[in-house]
C-alpha cells in the first residue's frame, strides 16, 4: 500500500494554496465597473506604447484616422461588451484549469477500459494506477458541472448562446436553439458525468473483487461492462467536446473536433501513467513492472500523437 510522504503532502498543500489565492486574486482584480475597465486598458496600452516607437511607419494621417475611429467606438454598448470580457477572463481562466485536469483522469479512464475490453496481457499490472488516477474523475466532474450550472444561472458569460438577448438577434443561434439551450445543456452534462463515474467506481470494485476471487467472473464482467461503456464513451466524448468547448464560440464548428479532444486527453492521460509509474518504481513499489511496461505506454503516446 503506497502512503504519501509528509514532504510531498506539505508541497501539494502549498500548491493547492498558491492556486487558491491565485484564483481569489484574479476574481478580485477582475473589473467591478466599466471605468476600472477603462482603466486597465488604458494601462495595458500605455505599458506597450513605448516598445513600438521604434518600429512604428505608419504617416500621421492614418494614425489620427486610427484614433478618430477608436474613440467613436467607445459607445455605451462597446463599454459594457469590454467590463463582461475583463470580468470573465478569471472564470474562462478556472474552467480551463478544471476542465485539463479532469480530461486527463478521463483519458486515462478511457486507456484503462479499453485495456480491459482488449484484455491486454502488459496492462493489469498498471491497472491500479490508473485508478488511482481516475478518481479524481469524482472531483473533478463535480467542479466541471458547478462551473456549468454557474454559467446557467449567469454568474459568467462563458457561453454566449446562454445569453437570450444574444440569441434574439442572432439567427444562427436561434437555429440552433434547440439543441443549445441551458436545460438539455445541464441534462447531457449530468447523463455524462454520472456514466463515466458510474462506470469508473462499478470496474474499481470489480478489479479489487477479483484479488480476492477465486473464479474469473468479476474478470468477466469486468470486460463486458468495459466493452459496452467504450461504445458510450466515444458518443459521449464527442458530444461533450462540442457541448463543453466548441459552443464557447457556437458560429465555429468541427465535424473532427470530437476526435481532437479525445487524443489529446488520451496522451495527456498516458503520459500522466508513465510519470506516476516511474514515480513509484523509484521509491520501491511496483516491483514487476520494467521497462517495457514503460515503452508500451510510450508506443501508445507516440502513434496517437502521429495518427
Amino acid at each position: 500500500m503506497y502512503t504519501f510522504s509528509n514532504r510531498l503532502k506539505i508541497g501539494s498543500i502549498i500548491l493547492m494554496a498558491v492556486g487558491l489565492l491565485g484564483i481569489i486574486g484574479g476574481f478580485v482584480m477582475a473589473p467591478g465597473t466599466v471605468e476600472e475597465a477603462k482603466a486597465i486598458v488604458a494601462s495595458h496600452d500605455d505599458g506597450h506604447g513605448g516598445g513600438h516607437e521604434a518600429t512604428a511607419s505608419h504617416d500621421t494621417e492614418m494614425a489620427h484616422a486610427a484614433s478618430t475611429d477608436h474613440e467613436s467606438g467607445h459607445d455605451a454598448s462597446h463599454d459594457e461588451h469590454l467590463l463582461s470580457q475583463l470580468k470573465n477572463r478569471p472564470w474562462a481562466a478556472l474552467y480551463v484549469a478544471a476542465f485539463f485536469f479532469m480530461m486527463i483522469a478521463l483519458g486515462v479512464l478511457a486507456f484503462y477500459a479499453i485495456q480491459r475490453a482488449a484484455q491486454a496481457g502488459w496492462s493489469p499490472l498498471l491497472f491500479r494506477v490508473m485508478e488511482g488516477i481516475t478518481a479524481y474523475l469524482v472531483p473533478g466532474g463535480i467542479i466541471v458541472f458547478v462551473i456549468l450550472v454557474l454559467s446557467v444561472l449567469h454568474m459568467n458569460h462563458l457561453f454566449v448562446w446562454m445569453d437570450a438577448e444574444v440569441v434574439a438577434h442572432d439567427e444562427l443561434l436561434q437555429g440552433k436553439s434547440g439543441y443549445l439551450n441551458p436545460t438539455f445543456f445541464l441534462i447531457r452534462a449530468a447523463i455524462f458525468l454520472g456514466g463515466w463515474i458510474a462506470y469508473r467506481e462499478y470496474s474499481g470494485r470489480l478489479s479489487l473483487k477479483q484479488d480476492e476471487s477465486t473464479d474469473d467472473s468479476s474478470f468477466k464482467l469486468n470486460f463486458r461492462i468495459s466493452a459496452a461503456f467504450l461504445v458510450f464513451y466515444l458518443i459521449s466524448e464527442s458530444i461533450m467536446s462540442w457541448d463543453w468547448i466548441m459552443s464557447v464560440e457556437p458560429h465555429w464548428f468541427s465535424t473532427l473536433f470530437g476526435w481532437y479532444i479525445f487524443a489529446s486527453m488520451f496522451v495527456s492521460g498516458i503520459t500522466v501513467i508513465a510519470m506516476v509509474t516511474i514515480y513509484l518504481k523509484s521509491k520501491g513499489y511496483l516491483p514487476d513492472v520494467n521497462d517495457s511496461h514503460i515503452h508500451d505506454l510510450a508506443k501508445f503516446m507516440f502513434g496517437i500523437s502521429i495518427f
